[in-house]
């Protein structure tokens, strides 16, 4: 007899995961005492960036940072109006700067598959490299009804992990031009909690009630190495996928738990907790250090070649202090990881053998326009 498929996290991974969370939050500001705010950079001038959500938040202040340290930074936002502002309020605080920032802003709405791939392709249309990929852009959407996307996606499944995975992929040609490069997903500690159910990742099949919670905790274990779970699985097999000679390393990080736009979805006690406690809880500059580390640390390549040539089970993951750490049990799933790799594929339209493809500089089409190495 086969083995009874897992439909859950047992109970004491349930509570393993929240104990881990809890530890995060009270401990998190000790354990990257030894950082400084804002982290100091290398040089960052040759470096060409796109920040996915840079309007506000986590991503605010990486794509400012990383400005304001010379490197060309692309604000990839659904908003260019609040972009065009934000860059124009940075320019006037910079007195005595002779340089203007390097940023341009280009419109990116993750809730619609079109807008990923119209972006990609008018980004890989020009000759330029690509060097940093950061997908930043997420939702959590507290205690709100369960929401589709036109695309008919649960909209935490899609914006957090879906459409992240399909600008990464469209994008590699870019990111081969810009080699060494390097995708860096921003994460969240809650995919320690979190579940993936392949054959239900919209959380529609009745099995599983669906809560806001559930929808963010599974897209962050994902989309970790993208929801975050979905992200974290998503990105280990693309790890594995790309070869040491496209020079692309994929690393998922954690910002720690952060103060951000994310609260205003809280409820109300909840909000109240985060005033109450804002020792704990690191400022969206603070929050932004691992994904900036992931981005310009020269070593974080290395490891993660390190990590491929040792076959570890799931792509780099960065902390909130910055140093290597292991996503969730969850997360080293085998299985389920390429599971949810020919699923995401699906969802959005691509063929299986879409990143051989586009690795080798041919075309390839997906439902939603073609993207052409």
């Amino acid at each position: 007899m086969g083995e009874k498929k897992k439909e859950g996290l047992g109970w004491m991974e349930w509570l393993r995961g929240w104990m881990y969370i809890v530890y995060e939050m009270l401990f998190q500001r000790i354990m990257a005492s030894h950082l400084q705010s804002p982290l100091h950079l290398p040089p960052v001038n040759h470096l060409t960036c796109i920040v996915t959500g840079s309007t506000s938040g986590i991503g605010r202040e990486i794509a400012r940072q990383l400005a304001e340290s010379g490197a060309h930074v692309v604000m990839a936002v659904r908003n260019p109006k609040a972009a065009h502002d934000l860059i124009q309020n940075w320019q006037n605080e910079r007195t005595g700067v002779s340089l203007p920032l390097n940023i341009e802003v280009m419109e990116l709405d993750l809730l619609s598959f079109d807008s990923v791939v119209r972006f990609a392709d008018a980004w890989n249309a020009t000759p330029r490299p690509l060097h940093v990929l950061i997908n930043n852009a997420g939702i959590f959407s507290i205690g709100e009804p369960q929401k589709f996307s036109k695309d008919g996606n649960e909209e935490h499944i899609q914006v957090n992990h879906l459409a992240p995975a399909l600008l990464s992929v469209l994008l590699l040609p870019s990111l081969i031009r810009g080699s060494p490069s390097r995708i860096v997903n921003v994460n969240s500690v809650m995919h320690y909690v979190g579940f993936v159910d392949t054959e239900d990742m919209n959380v529609v099949s009745g099995k599983r009630k669906y809560t806001s919670l559930i929808g963010y905790t599974s897209s962050k274990l994902a989309q970790e190495p993208g929801g975050f779970g979905l992200q974290v699985m998503f990105s280990s097999v693309l790890h594995k996928r790309l070869p040491a000679e496209a020079g692309i390393s994929v690393v998922c990080v954690s910002p720690g738990i952060v103060q951000t736009n994310v609260a205003r979805d809280l409820p109300k006690i909840v909000q109240a907790a985060y005033h109450l406690i804002p020792y704990f809880i690191f400022s969206a500059q603070e929050g932004s250090r691992s994904a900036i580390f992931s981005a310009t640390d020269p070593q974080v390549p290395e490891y993660c070649e390190l990590l491929k040539a040792d076959e570890w089970l799931a792509c780099a993951y960065i902390s909130q202090d910055c140093r290597p750490t292991n996503p969730s049990e969850e997360a080293h799933n085998i299985e389920t990881s390429h599971e949810v790799w020919e699923k995401t594929l699906e969802m959005v339209g691509l063929p299986a053998d879409a990143v051989e493809r586009l690795i080798e500089g041919e075309e390839v089409t997906c439902k939603y326009g073609a993207c052409k190495g």
